[in-house]
């Protein structure tokens, strides 16, 4: 994480402009020193003093690595990383001295993320068992026990309001309202990250988020459709409107339909390019993902994650009417963080997923497999919130976010390769909400600086 503060903090603006005040090297135009009431100017020297400290410690690790028995993989990981350290160092103590060009802030950047990689891939390495977990396999549903029990019977409440209710808290489900929150802050980000200090149109905004949300419900009632007679072997899953035929399958599919009519008339009165993106989410998740994806491959999380990300897509095309880089790399971080997130999520849950048949990771190739992933998708993910940072003006805020959280994330992801328990999967997938949705509204916040 330390390696991580210097490449984020390196790739923002405000560092570039902190820079200008000390354009010599290593000393601040001679002094060792510095007065701290310039912020500038204690910036440019805080990162070089935490430049030296990250230095140590990776040198520090290294010696440790080659000193215990560690795999030669690990060992090979750190000295790479160890070695690129002082080019990393080379090339911002040019920059400093003689400007940045955009050249060389884009390789100094790109060492920096090797640094990184390298040892992320050592601590993959390290914690990664000698031997590993015999994966459950893609067996027969009908093989498993049956965990999820019969349907239960719905007895129909006494009332009208009663049956109203419960009825349309049914409908409700099948929007998979959890859902909801997070694409739609994705999509805020966009916004924000579109427009950056110009106001955004409250008009835009609400129209825009009207048609995710819609979207987002139409999606979801296709995929409880879809899935009915799974969902009823499942513990998790068994008790949905669609699998207990609580809602009638034509019911759900007019209710799904609707749905797509109203936010295909939300998005249409913001522009067309987003109501084609909207368009064509709803058909990837429902269909792309449902039908082909999750029950036919073991990477439907990774390609699947394509539908979290296309909000970030939608946003950035809802104010200015096109797709650009800065939507472009959000989409890639929810891309990323889709496996290092949900992949908890299946851990915790690997039986049931057996037992639906869903070839999900850690039934296909066993649970240690799954927990590496876990990793090495996060530290993907860390890198591409860096690379975000680069192309935008995001500033502290957002950077300091992705450090504290990344390492609460961190944190989580370490104690469940050492725990390897239920209890530890769900902390860690928790964790991932938690960092990606600070993450999201410091954008908001940075991009639209208020």
């Amino acid at each position: 994480m330390g390696v991580y503060l210097l490449v984020i903090v390196g790739a923002t603006t405000a560092l570039t402009d902190a820079a200008a005040a000390c354009q010599t090297w290593p000393a601040c135009d001679g002094r060792w020193l510095v007065p701290l009431d310039d912020p500038r100017l204690a910036v440019a020297w805080g990162h070089r003093v935490a430049a030296l400290g990250v230095g140590t410690l990776l040198v520090v690790t290294t010696a440790l690595g080659w000193r215990v028995d560690a795999r030669p993989r690990v060992r090979a990981a750190l000295a790479g990383a160890t070695m690129l350290y002082p080019v990393q160092v080379g090339l911002g103590a040019f920059a400093a001295t003689t400007g940045t060009p955009a050249l060389l802030s884009s390789v100094h950047l790109l060492a920096g993320m090797g640094i990184f990689a390298g040892v992320v891939l050592a601590l993959t390495w390290t914690l990664e068992p000698e031997t590993f977990d015999e994966p459950t396999g893609t067996r027969d549903p009908e093989e498993m026990p049956d965990a999820a029990g019969p349907v239960p019977e719905l007895d129909a409440p006494d009332g009208l309001l009663a049956r109203a209710k419960r009825t349309g808290f049914a409908y409700f489900r099948l929007m998979k309202p959890r859902l909801m929150w997070l694409l739609c802050l994705v999509a805020s980000a966009a916004m924000a990250l579109a427009a950056g200090p110009d106001a955004l149109r409250i008009e835009t905004v609400v129209l825009t988020l009207t048609g995710g949300v819609l979207s987002i419900g139409a999606a979801g009632t296709f995929n409880h459709v879809f899935e009915r007679d799974v969902d009823r072997k499942m513990s998790r899953t068994a008790d949905r409107p669609a699998a207990t035929d609580r809602i009638p399958v034509r019911n759900a599919v007019a209710f799904g339909l609707l749905l797509v009519a109203l936010s295909l008339a939300a998005f249409l009165a913001v522009n067309v390019l987003a109501a084609v993106l909207g368009l064509f989410a709803i058909v990837f998740y429902s269909v792309v993902y449902t039908l082909l994806l999750k029950p036919n491959t073991v990477q439907n999380t990774v390609v699947g994650g394509f539908a979290g990300a296309l909000p970030a897509l939608i946003g950035g095309a809802a104010v200015t009417g096109k797709i650009g880089l800065p939507a472009v790399v959000l989409a890639g971080v929810i891309f990323l963080w889709t496996p290092a997130h949900f992949y908890n999520l299946a851990l915790a849950y690997k039986d049931d997923y057996a037992r639906g048949g869903f070839p999900m990771l850690p039934v296909v190739r066993g649970e240690a497999v799954t927990r590496k992933h876990v990793l090495l998708y996060l530290g993907a993910t860390l890198l591409a919130a860096a690379l975000l940072s680069a192309v935008t003006t995001l500033g502290w805020l957002y950077a300091g976010t992705s450090v504290a959280f990344g390492a609460a994330f961190l944190w989580t992801v370490v104690r469940l390769h050492r725990e390897r328990t239920e209890q530890a999967a769900f902390r860690a997938f928790h964790a991932s909400n938690a960092y990606l949705g600070a993450l999201l509204v410091a954008v908001v916040v940075d991009a639209l600086a208020l």
